[in-house]
């Protein structure tokens, strides 16, 4: 009986440490999304430089933690909730590695746009990059507490940054087609604005897993009903 409270606590330390190391690399992933943005906003190609470099030790954590999943599944062999919530890590951490490389993504396209002179004043963009981390914290938030209600909300957030994609493709369209020589700057604006769309369609395939881990119900085709809260 000891020797079964002595696994259990150290299952439990295991889990604990999962835990941890998702979190850690969300708070990297998130951070590295808001410093490329800032360096488009600033124009500091140095800082766009650190994300892309940075992005070597978030591929690296993607590798370790998927290691760690499928270490306490071959050793542990969890049933029931614990195997929900390990599988559920390992998918986590695959988007999130995705979401790392669309920072390096508009990492890119500002250094590149840094080179050339501003063609507006960027409004939208920061608000996409607010709205995108914050989905994706709180999609995080919520595979750690276990809160259903949390990864609801992250999925009818989407919808805002859906919204502001579409309204700066048509500011920039009218740009361009008023002065065709602004349009490969808005080109590259505009596929800013569709990475920052991608990252808020990872947060909300990372709430569609939590909803499953917690209800045992697959919605990542009812996006749209759960937008409605349905």
């Amino acid at each position: 009986m000891k020797e079964k409270k002595h696994t259990d606590e150290h299952f439990e330390s295991e889990l604990q440490y999962l835990r941890e190391e998702l979190v850690k690399m969300s708070d990297l992933v998130k951070e590295n999304v808001k410093n490329s943005v800032k360096s488009l906003v600033d124009r500091d190609s140095s800082l766009a430089k650190k994300v892309i470099d940075l992005d070597h030790t978030i591929n690296r954590m993607e590798v370790e933690v998927h290691e760690l999943c499928i270490r306490i599944l071959a050793l542990r062999q969890p049933t029931a909730k614990d195997l929900r919530f390990i599988t559920t890590g390992m998918k986590i951490v695959t988007d999130m590695e995705r979401i790392g490389d669309l920072a390096v993504n508009i990492a890119e396209r500002a250094m590149e746009l840094n080179e050339e002179p501003q063609l507006k004043p960027y409004v939208d963009i920061p608000r996409m990059v607010d709205a995108s981390t914050r989905m994706l914290e709180q999609s995080i938030e919520a595979f750690i507490k276990e809160d259903s209600e949390l990864a609801r909300k992250v999925c009818k957030d989407d919808q805002l940054v859906d919204d502001l994609n579409i309204q700066i493709f048509r500011e920039l369209l009218s740009f361009m087609i008023e002065d065709p020589k602004t349009t490969s700057r808005g080109i590259r604006i505009s596929f800013i604005s569709k990475y920052l769309e991608r990252i808020a369609d990872h947060s909300t395939n990372i709430a569609e897993m939590v909803i499953y881990m917690i209800k045992g119900k697959d919605v990542r085709h009812m996006r749209s009903r759960l937008k409605d809260g349905v």
